[in-house]
Formats: C-alpha cells, structure tokens, sequence
C-alpha cells in the first residue's frame, strides 16, 4: 500500500469474481481516487472485519475514511468522497 493510499483511506472490499467490484474499482480510478483493494476471498480476516462493521457479507464494499458504502453505489460513493475532500 502506497503511502499516498494511506492517507486518502479509501479501500475497496472485493473478490476476484465480481463484476460490481470491478466497476466500483473502475469508478474510483476514473476520478483519479487511489485506493488500496483488498480481496476478501483470500484475506478471512478482512472479511470478518467487513461483515463486523457492515452487518452484511456483500462485496463490494468501499470504505471512505470511518464509512462504509456496501455494494456499487456511484452516488454514495461520490457523496462519501466529497465529505473527505477527495474529489
């Protein structure tokens, strides 16, 4: 993790076989939003913290700073970003 991702605090919660996580992966790159992508089919424990702080095992999830977006919401995730001066 860069140490510019670091201090944006946006991860994206993924697996490598879903097509949602994908475009939300896309989405924060076309505004220029680093981020670090973790896959929670290989990382167990990334996943029990996802499903502990969201109540829900659906991928995606971004997290932007202490919030959490499940599922590709483009305005939760754009409002979310705005609150963070990230874009």
């Amino acid at each position: 993790m860069s140490e510019e991702t670091k201090e944006t605090g946006v991860t994206v919660y993924s697996t490598s076989s879903c097509p949602w996580c994908v475009k939300a992966k896309e989405y924060l790159s076309s505004l220029g939003v680093p981020f670090q992508a973790i896959d929670v089919g290989a990382d167990r424990e990334a996943a029990k913290e996802v499903v502990q702080k969201t109540r829900q095992r659906g991928v995606p999830v971004v997290k932007v700073g202490e919030r959490y977006i499940v599922g590709f919401d483009q305005d939760a995730i754009k409002s979310a970003l705005k609150e963070a001066a990230l874009i």
